[in-house]
């Protein structure tokens, strides 16, 4: 059985740690005055500080401490929240995750100007020698604060008996205790039990601390922020005379303390007993139930086993679907019905794991927060993001694919479609432009748009850089939506000067490339001066699909049920009266048609009954004239060689129950191409 990496499992807890506090930063912006946004990345900041320290990345723990100490000073009301202090912290947040990834890489003086630039925010002159360190100065502070007034404390605290096994060390909670100034620890040891009945990993030993600082209550229970829920604490402010009897006693000797008291348990006169506050013997165990229970409502599972795990379903689903052909064609009614159980088995099955691959857009949508920040400062726009159906799901294949095509259609609406504020104001609008993400399911597929109230697509530009770069021959007749899907064409950008945003011509073409390599279609919309909408129809799932398996001559293929509205029958008389217009009448309305028999070229004579699988993309419909429908299948859907990787009218191939091969026809290029053959019947016509 393998074991986890504790150093790849913190670097993933570190990752989910910085997206926390980035998303809070991001929030910040909007609500300055917002103190559960300014103590929820403080939070973040001081588990990231001190896991760091634990996994032994010193340089993430010493850097991220100046960060989470001007976030405590903004939490005390010493300094307000600026954006500039957030976006100070955000490129900070860059370099933390640079020194998680990379803790031993040489990052340069990266950190001295990235804290010279948190100190300008801050306006803290007395801070300005951190910029030529990064060593955390948290005992040097306490020697400086000595001078100022001073609180004293008393803390008692017991921990559940677990807690060591849980990773939670009381040494590290005293040793921040002792950072926060002069402090006296006494362990009360009554409550370990005999030798004989001793468990090694249990924790039996309560403390009792005596704290003189000048820190407020808050930094005290900050140290115990992390374990608050599982424990017993007790926190009392004491007078000056009682914190100057106590502070003599020993600072640092907290671990020889702790082997002194366990080596001689019974002597009350090295360290002196006490009952802890609100110690039940009879109900401390509780919380340890509940904490022992909780870790089984999330497990983390690393994504290449959930791709193993498809993979085993996929084999299973061509299994059963081999056992279903030979029970069809068997009279044994034990085996039939043993072959319906295993077939819906095998369905659950897939559903299931169907829905463990599944992942909110959200998560998609929640990297652009930061993109759309960064570049309206970058730009002097000033823009505000808007996500709607962040909770419609995806396969996470489809989400890992998607982020870079976004990225590049983003950026391009923020510098190609919005405005600078001025023109805005000037054209009637809002000084600030508005990016809208959205997601939402239709049918097997996911529509993830990107809308903006910019400017609008400018046509004659288009045409023009089209015609100059050899695209398209000057005048030819286009379509609306033939000339704005030049905009995807390799190295087409209409740019006047290539800039760090656009320029160059590659990001359209690689969203166009990567939507049609998950089997997708781009639709454009252009409103000039209202702005532009650019759709992307991706399907649901890229793994195993409900399909209709049809015959065309002596081949099998799969249609994805996802797309077929409905089936007709095409008589012999219709289909020769149909000869040179491909049109059926479906309900008042003319629906185009092929014949896949002549596209596909099998050289063989119709069937008497032939059949028509409508099938539609959005409010596109073409029908496909095929000689039989076999019946419903499920597809586990494997990719082309890279030999017929240019064969649009396929997606990818499925196997058959009795092994042989079956393609699944690609149903965007189809439809297509049904309505191109209508464009030009009617031009025709």
């Amino acid at each position: 059985m393998s074991t986890l990496d504790p150093v790849a499992v913190f670097r993933t807890e570190a990752a989910e740690c910085l997206e926390a506090i980035e998303a809070g930063l991001l929030d910040l912006t909007h609500q300055l005055d917002n103190k559960d946004l300014v103590d929820a990345v403080f939070r973040g900041l001081h588990t990231l500080k001190g896991s760091g320290a634990m996994f032994g990345f010193e340089a993430l723990a010493a850097f991220t401490h100046h960060c989470e100490t001007a976030f405590d000073r903004v939490r005390k009301g010493e300094v307000a929240a600026t954006s500039e202090l957030v976006a100070a912290v955000l490129a900070a947040q860059d370099h933390m995750r640079a020194l998680v990834d990379q803790p031993d890489a040489d990052h340069g003086d990266t950190g001295h100007k990235l804290l010279a630039q948190l100190q300008a925010a801050v306006g803290g002159k007395e801070a300005a020698p951190a910029a030529a360190s990064v060593a955390v100065a948290a005992p040097a502070a306490v020697r400086e604060a000595a001078a100022k007034k001073k609180n004293s404390w008393r803390i008692r605290f017991s921990l559940p008996a677990n807690s060591m096994a849980n990773g939670t060390n009381p040494l590290g909670l005293l040793d921040e205790l002792r950072d926060l100034g002069e402090c006296a620890v006494r362990a009360n040891t009554s409550a370990i039990p005999p030798l004989d009945a001793l468990a090694p990993t249990e924790l039996h030993i309560s403390w009792d601390v005596t704290l003189t600082s000048e820190q407020d209550r808050s930094a005290i229970d900050d140290v115990f922020i992390f374990v608050l829920d599982d424990m017993e604490l007790s926190v009392e402010e004491i007078g000056g005379q009682a914190a100057a009897t106590a502070a003599p006693v020993e600072e640092r000797a907290a671990p020889a303390a702790v082997a002194a008291v366990s080596a001689a348990p019974a002597s009350p006169t090295a360290v002196p007993e006490f009952r802890p506050v609100e110690a039940v013997p009879a109900k401390r165990e509780a919380p340890a139930a509940v904490s022992q229970a909780k870790p089984a409502e999330n497990v983390r599972v690393p994504a290449e086993r959930l791709d193993e795990l498809m993979d085993r379903v996929g084999e299973l689903v061509i299994a059963q679907s081999r056992l279903s052909q030979l029970a069809s064609a068997s009279a044994d009614i034990a085996l039939r019905s043993v072959s319906e159980e295993i077939e819906r088995l095998s369905g659950e099955l897939r559903d299931t794991m169907m829905v463990l691959r599944m992942v909110p857009v959200a998560t998609l949508f929640s990297r652009f927060r930061r993109l759309v920040h960064d570049l309206a400062r970058e730009t002097g726009k000033v823009i505000e993001l808007v996500t709607e159906g962040e909770s419609t799901e995806v396969d996470k294949t489809v989400i890992e694919r998607l982020a870079d095509p976004l990225v590049h259609l983003v950026r391009n609406s923020i510098d190609h479609g919005l405005e600078t504020p001025a023109d805005r104001l000037a054209s009637g609008k809002t000084e600030a432009g508005t990016v809208t993400l959205s997601a939402r399911q239709a049918g097997g597929e996911v529509i993830i748009s990107i809308k903006d109230d910019g400017r609008g697509i400018n046509r004659e530009r288009v045409r023009a850089k089209a015609e100059s770069s050899g695209l398209i021959q000057p005048g030819q007749p286009l379509s609306d939506s033939e000339l704005l899907q030049l905009i995807f064409a390799p190295g087409f950008s209409t740019a006047a000067a290539i800039t760090n945003l656009s320029g160059r011509g590659v990001g359209m073409d690689v969203v166009k490339k990567t939507v049609e390599a998950l089997r997708g279609a781009i639709d454009i919309v252009s409103v000039p001066g209202q702005g532009s909408e650019v759709s992307l129809r991706i399907p649901l799932t890229l793994a195993i699909i409900d399909g209709l398996l049809v015959r065309v001559g002596s081949g099998r293929y799969v249609i994805p049920l996802s797309a077929v509205e409905e089936c007709l029958e095409l008589s012999l008389e219709e289909d020769l009266r149909s000869r040179g217009r491909s049109f059926i009448s479906l309900r008042d309305s003319l629906v185009p048609f092929l014949r896949l028999r002549d596209l596909f070229r099998t050289g063989t004579k119709p069937d008497v009954h032939q059949k028509v699988v409508v099938i539609s993309t959005g409010t596109e419909r073409v029908g496909l004239v095929v000689d039989q429908i076999i019946g419903d299948h499920q597809t586990v859907i494997k990719s082309m060689s890279k030999l017929h990787n240019n064969v649009a009218t396929f997606s990818g191939a499925t196997i058959l129950g009795d092994g042989s091969v079956a393609l699944i026809l690609d149903v965007g290029h189809l439809v297509a191409a049904g309505q191109q053959q209508e464009a030009q019947l009617r031009v025709a016509g």
